[in-house]
């Protein structure tokens, strides 16, 4: 008898069972006991790229022209059949289908429905890699669609755009492909489609629709196509179906709870013969909607997130429909701490005392997306803190452990070794730095305002730095080219010499700043050439963090991540980016911004110790980032952004318990540069995200400097300030897109600012791209920063002229 597993390639590779033995220190999926009997598991959805990357490199050689359309569906292909092996192999009785995408779920759903916005001049038929990919990314004529993040993660996703016009048709037919591709392998799936209504209310209204238009109004139109796909999976063999409708999280009024019982009872007659999960995922179900969804027509199952959602146990022990199943979420898929397996049984086990038994299914709490593929991977990560850790592949082999001992059959070794593993972490001495500890408990009782208000700080700073009207710059980051990567993995590898290494990022630096130079840009940026990520570069040289060599994210399409671990107390033992903004300032005359990474950021884009609350955490980032502040200002570094990328993305799914959160993250960007002076300039940047609700924090934030994602989302941001909201520091909402390769005219750009006028004094009105440029390239960036700088001066002699 043999396994397959998903390791160093995407050719599945072969193990003899009588080889496997335990590691409690290298806890890889292979650590189980086959059975023929699946238990009763499942997993909510599975990460896509690969365990390195591969989708992602066959993504983009696809997007560069060097590779076809056959060689990009034959890695997707291997990596599907990997992962179903793999999930085969541990006993998943319920395994995922149609969770793979080639860049995001909720655009499949947008082509399987044929909701495609006419500007991609889609004349029907099944969706294609050309329509499907100028959706996601834009092309050379028209722009792309909008992302925003997904729920409260650092995932974002393609914004369908509805209107009361939309034709819907059933126009991809992957779900049923890849249910039976699966099938052809030997192997049942539970294919996975999001629900109508949670796609509905993900969406956004088409441009220039009656304000009136309700999203909702379309579930008719849309069920007939989700009653097509449903007819062909039944047709194809399946016997379980799961509709994701992760909008029951959210504080949702009466007119949206009808909504679930109202597409429900449409799918009836359709999903007769079928057994049907509700997945939900990321917080607790509210009452109101725990009533909606235990009551739904046509449903056997129900999926709750019990890591993020204790509170739903409560509503489930006041009462669960009889007969039905529970797919409880235990395995946390959102971090990659190993799990507490006797806790998670026990919860389990009083479950089954109200369910009933065998009515309970062991699941992970969303879909494992968002956390690293496989431990197995991580070859030079610290032995103590690995025997803490569970990634992808650890999460399904942790599922099927706790089936397996709700079933009666206990693996006592893993249980033992994984309580050793949580006592090592509790009592290890790296975890905890009492000096941290005090600075961070010494913080209470102030809210770290800067002395001045806002409007004398920008006169003092506009005295010093002498800034033309709607003065240009940039995010941060320039082009990574492959020779600049190649350099930083030289020098990590110890291939190269310092000395070879900081000669290369030097001219690297100085190229950078002469381009910027001969564009005209007033306040420049050094370009990040050091910096292999925002977040990742500052944790390298923080203590109580642990990197990966491969705990990749998908982030959005085939840009991926890789957070940090924070496991311990943080502090920053010496100035992290002193010496490379010192040096690019030197070369210039202009102002050189020292580019820093937020607290928040830091905190929301890493993966977070559990066992304190994360303000803790946060604020004893903070306390390092305002001793390189300080470092910084100095140096004579005279504008210093620090960038608060991720703050929208932390907030709480509900209302109630969002004021709490804004409090301590506002708190924690104001403790980095409360001690700076007025003359210096400091900045901050936020991108995609949805702004306008949470306004009055962001001006709380007290930044003299806020640039802000606003392109993509069709000027959305601009809105609020219509409605009225006075802002009064500096702002730059993004004039163009850096995310789509198109480069915009300069007519595009300079009708952009003229809107922003139409709402912001000229005077606190910045120019800039909506992000970094690092995933560009320089025939890309060149062209589009020529024609920012040129609306800029275009605008600024309207301004002249008119006065």
């Amino acid at each position: 008898m043999s396994i397959v597993c998903l390791h160093q390639s995407l050719a599945p590779l072969t193990f003899s069972v009588s080889a496997i033995s335990f590691s409690a220190n290298r806890r890889s999926f292979l650590g189980f006991t086959v059975r023929a009997r699946a238990m009763a598991s499942h997993i909510v959805g599975y990460p896509r790229m690969g365990p390195k990357r591969e989708l992602k490199f066959a993504l983009e050689s696809f997007w560069d022209g060097k590779s076809s359309a056959e060689d990009l569906q034959k890695v997707a292909a291997d990596l599907r059949a990997s992962i179903w092996k793999q999930m085969a192999a541990a006993a998943i009785k319920y395994i995922p289908s149609n969770t793979f995408s080639y860049y995001d779920q909720v655009l499949d759903t947008t082509a399987m429905l044929g909701a495609v916005p006419p500007r991609y001049n889609w004349n029907g038929g099944e969706i294609g890699f050309d329509v499907y990919f100028s959706m996601a990314r834009g092309n050379a004529s028209v722009p792309a669609m909008e992302m925003t993040k997904w729920f409260d993660t650092n995932y974002h996703y393609i914004v369908p755009e509805l209107g009361p016009d939309v034709k819907f048709s059933y126009a991809s037919h992957k779900a049923v492909d890849e249910y039976k591709e699966a099938k052809a392998l030997g192997i049942d799936t539970i294919p996975v489609l999001v629900g109508p209504v949670s796609y509905l209310l993900l969406s956004k209204p088409v441009k220039g629709v009656e304000k009136s238009f309700s999203l909702l109004s379309l579930i008719e139109k849309i069920l007939p196509v989700y009653k097509e796909v449903v007819a062909e999976l039944k047709a194809a063999g399946a016997t379980w179906i799961q509709f994701d409708e992760p909008t029951l999280v959210k504080d949702l009024d009466a007119h949206q709870l009808q909504a679930f019982t109202h597409a429900y009872a449409g799918l009836e007659s359709s999903l007769t013969g079928l057994n049907v999960l509700i997945e939900t995922y990321f917080a607790d179900v509210p009452a109101e909607a725990y009533k909606t969804l235990t009551s739904l027509k046509s449903v056997t199952a129900y999926g709750f997130d019990l890591v993020r959602g204790t509170k739903t146990l409560e509503l489930i022990k006041g009462g669960f429909p009889s007969g039905k199943y529970l797919f409880a979420g235990v395995v946390d898929g959102r971090n990659i701490w190993a799990n507490n397996l006797a806790s998670s049984l026990s919860t389990l086990q009083g479950l089954e005392g109200i369910v009933g038994k065998d009515k309970v299914v062991v699941s992970t709490s969303s879909s494992l997306l968002h956390t690293a593929v496989d431990l197995v991977n991580e070859t030079k990560l610290d032995e103590e803190i690995k025997s803490w850790l569970a990634f992808a592949a650890q999460k399904v082999v942790e599922v099927n452990a706790l089936a397996k001992a709700l079933s009666g059959q206990k693996d006592e070794a893993f249980f033992s070794a994984n309580a050793a593993a949580l006592a090592s972490r509790k009592s290890s001495p790296r975890v905890t730095n009492e000096a941290v500890q005090k600075a961070a408990a010494a913080l209470k009782g102030s809210d770290h305002r800067r002395a001045t208000n806002v409007s004398a700080r920008l006169d003092a700073q506009q005295k010093k730095l002498n800034l033309p009207i709607l003065p240009t710059t940039t995010i941060g980051s320039f082009p990574q080219t492959a020779d600049l990567r190649r350099v930083r993995r030289e020098f990590k590898a110890n291939k190269i010499s310092e000395e070879e290494y900081v000669k290369f990022i030097t001219r690297e630096i100085d190229n950078v700043v002469k381009l910027q130079e001969e564009l005209d840009i007033d306040v420049l940026v050094h370009g990040e050439p050091e910096r292999n990520d925002m977040v990742e570069y500052f944790g390298e040289q923080l203590s109580g963090f642990a990197f990966t060599a491969n705990g990749w994210v998908q982030s959005y399409g085939s840009r991926c991540v890789k957070p940090p671990i924070i496991y311990g107390d943080v502090s920053r033992p010496k100035p992290m980016t002193v010496f490379w903004s010192s040096l690019a300032q030197s070369l210039t005359k202009r102002p050189m911004k020292g580019m820093l990474t937020g607290p928040v950021t830091i905190l929301n884009w890493s993966f977070v110790r559990d066992d304190q609350p994360r303000f803790e955490t946060c604020y004893q980032i903070a306390l390092a980032i305002k001793d390189e502040v300080e470092d910084l200002e100095k140096a004579g570094i005279t504008v210093i952004q620090i960038d608060e990328a991720a703050l929208r993305e932390g907030l709480p799914l509900r209302k109630s318990e969002e004021a709490f959160y804004l409090n301590w993250a506002v708190h924690s960007f104001r403790i980095t540069n409360v001690g700076v002076k007025d003359t210096t300039q400091i900045h901050t940047h936020m991108c995609y995200s949805n702004f306008n609700d949470i306004i009055h924090s962001i001006i709380d934030m007290d930044a003299d400097v806020i640039t802000i994602e606003n392109s993509r989302s069709d000027e959305k941001l601009l809105s609020v300030f219509r409605e009225g909201v006075k802002y009064g520091a500096g702002i730059g909402p993004g004039v163009y897109d850096i995310h789509s390769p198109r480069i915009p005219p300069t007519e595009e750009i300079a009708d952009r600012i003229n809107k922003m006028l139409a709402v912001l004094e000229s005077n606190i009105l910045w120019v800039n791209p909506d992000c970094g440029l690092k995933t560009r390239k320089y025939a890309e960036v060149k062209p589009a920063l020529t024609n920012m700088v040129a609306a800029a001066k275009v605008i600024r002699n309207q301004l002249a002229s008119a006065k």
